[in-house]
Formats: C-alpha cells, sequence, structure tokens
C-alpha cells in the first residue's frame, strides 16, 4: 500500500479507470461474440458501434478497430449480410422530391472576376533612438 498521499490517490484513479475499461472491453468481445454466434446486420452495427466506442475513449488504437472492422465485414459477406449503411440509403430517398428536367439544366457560367492583387503590408517603422 502506498504512503505518500499522491501516490494514494493515483491508486484510487488506476483502480476506476481499470474497472472501466475492462468493462469496455467486455461489451465488445460480448457484440463480436454475439455477431459470430447469429451474424445479422444488427449484430454487425453494435459490435463495429462498440469498436468506434472503444477508440473515441482511447482504450484501443484506431488501426485496430479498423482491422476488427474489416474481420467482421469479411465475416457478414460470407455470411450474406447486408451492410446497414446500404439499407439506409435506398430508404433516404424520397419519390417525391424529383425535380423537372428543366431545373437541372446548369446555368451559363458567369466570367470569372479579374483578381486584385494582394495588398502589400508597410514597411516596419524603425524606432528612433
Amino acid at each position: 500500500m502506498p504512503i505518500i498521499k499522491s501516490a494514494i490517490k493515483r491508486m484510487k484513479q488506476t483502480l476506476v479507470r481499470r474497472e472501466r475499461n475492462v468493462g469496455i472491453k467486455k461489451d465488445i468481445k460480448t457484440a463480436t461474440k454475439a455477431f459470430a454466434a447469429k451474424p445479422s446486420q444488427a449484430s454487425l452495427s453494435k459490435a463495429q458501434s462498440e469498436l468506434d466506442k472503444a477508440v473515441k475513449k482511447g482504450l484501443i488504437k484506431k488501426a485496430t478497430a479498423s482491422r476488427r472492422k474489416a474481420n467482421l465485414a469479411k465475416a457478414a459477406k460470407a455470411a450474406n449480410v447486408k451492410p446497414a449503411a446500404a439499407a439506409k440509403k435506398t430508404a433516404a430517398k424520397p419519390a417525391a422530391a424529383k425535380k423537372p428536367a428543366a431545373a437541372n439544366a446548369a446555368p451559363a457560367k458567369k466570367a470569372p472576376a479579374a483578381k486584385k492583387p494582394a495588398a502589400k503590408k508597410p514597411a516596419a517603422k524603425k524606432a528612433a533612438k
């Protein structure tokens, strides 16, 4: 046991952080195992979300999360699980928002305005001695 006051505080902080980190790592493992047991779009999304949260909190490195997410995506592709982003894009476009063909025509471009030369800065004044 530490005797110095700052060391006691540091030990308490370390315990709190360790508990938090272990909990986040358990969430990652649980979500990954759930996806491996029953691959679905929801479980894939949950596992990727947990990895992103761990990166945001500094628990794992960005490249590690990227590698794990790539492996999850590879497993999802092998299991014929559709990605979430593709499903959202098709549902997000409303059919009534189409514009007539005349409105899509590009307007005539204006001639570019002549550029003005950059303003010169005044010379620094020398101090009189």
